[in-house]
């Protein structure tokens, strides 16, 4: 196949976002692919997102569920870039027609991670002080670690990471909450004080690993992205938990968290639904064949909205259309 693949292609565009993580990344996934065609000429192109231009406002309250990928996916459409590369988590689970998800990489560690201001260096999540200021701007995140900490303070942060650490480390913060395979991948693994159990904060669907986004009629392209990039374990993963959050009709940026395991040939899928104050939250786990993953993604779901989780998020829509 590679053969075949290389002698037809010689120039290949990829998109990204300008972000000093999505390049990495993206720079991560063009290497893969020149490696393993070396014939053939591999270009970056970046475009700004709309999630990268408004940054004085709280994800959950722009209302779109494209934020970090819709300009990229007007350049595959325009022929402007062939593909592109997303973290796989900020991709929406239902994308525009003539679109599809090609590959998904090798997933880094998905859950979400302590990183605390200096003063609180000998504390864990469970230790820090009763009106400790926590940053996150994350829903999920949010009603989480509200339900099981509802002694904190929490107080949304946006820009790049970067920005954020200087927040936190100024002292306008206590602590942030970050995914640490963002941390890890710009090496900056050692502000990670700790990584949160599971049992405190199951990840985003699809966090820690990338997602690769082209033409879905473009197969001679996707044979290639698939060869290079995609892991069949972490695919099977995602795609259960992708299945899971569109049958509940969530966007990103909802309290919507999972956690997946492959044992064998069996994938065990743990999902929760919560609402924003953290005081409601539904949560189960189901086990199944690894051959049909978005039907076991879809039968989570399915058990979360008959145990009340349609009711807390039809609450957290109106919530936020109200503003």
């Amino acid at each position: 196949m590679t053969s075949v693949v290389s002698s037809s292609i010689t120039t290949i565009r990829i998109g990204s976002r300008k972000s000093q993580l999505a390049l990495i990344q993206t720079y991560w996934v063009k290497e893969q692919l020149s490696k393993k065609f070396p014939d053939i000429k591999f270009e970056v192109h970046t475009m700004s997102t709309k999630g990268d231009k408004i940054l004085d406002v709280a994800l959950a309250k722009i209302g779109d569920k494209a934020l970090f990928t819709k300009e990229l996916e007007l350049g595959m459409m325009n022929r402007e870039i062939d593909f592109a590369v997303h973290s796989l988590k900020d991709l929406p689970t239902r994308l525009p027609e003539g679109l599809g998800l090609a590959a998904i990489s090798e997933r880094e560690n998905p859950a979400d991670a302590l990183v605390v201001h200096e003063k609180h260096k000998d504390k864990q999540i469970e230790t820090l002080p009763k009106g400790a200021v926590i940053g996150t701007s994350s829903l999920r995140r949010l009603a989480q670690l509200r339900h099981h900490f509802p002694h904190f303070e929490f107080k949304d942060v946006r820009g790049n990471l970067n920005t954020r650490l200087a927040k936190l480390d100024s002292g306008e913060y206590d602590a942030l909450i970050l995914a640490a395979a963002g941390l890890g991948r710009l090496g900056m693994a050692e502000r990670i004080h700790q990584v949160i159990p599971k049992e405190i904060s199951l990840h985003a669907v699809g966090q820690g690993a990338l997602g690769i986004e082209c033409l879905s009629d473009n197969e001679q392209l996707i044979s290639l992205l698939k060869e290079a990039i995609e892991h069949p374990q972490t695919r099977d993963r995602c795609l259960a938990e992708r299945a899971f959050l569109r049958d509940l009709e969530g966007g990103c940026q909802v309290p919507i968290g999972v956690n997946t395991e492959i044992n064998g040939d069996e994938l065990t899928m743990t999902g929760i639904v919560a609402s924003i104050d953290g005081t409601k939250r539904v949560q189960d786990t189901v086990t199944g064949s690894l051959s049909d993953p978005e039907k076991l993604g879809s039968e989570l779901a399915q058990r979360l909205r008959e145990q009340g989780a349609q009711e807390i998020l039809d609450e957290i829509f109106a919530t936020l259309e109200r503003g």
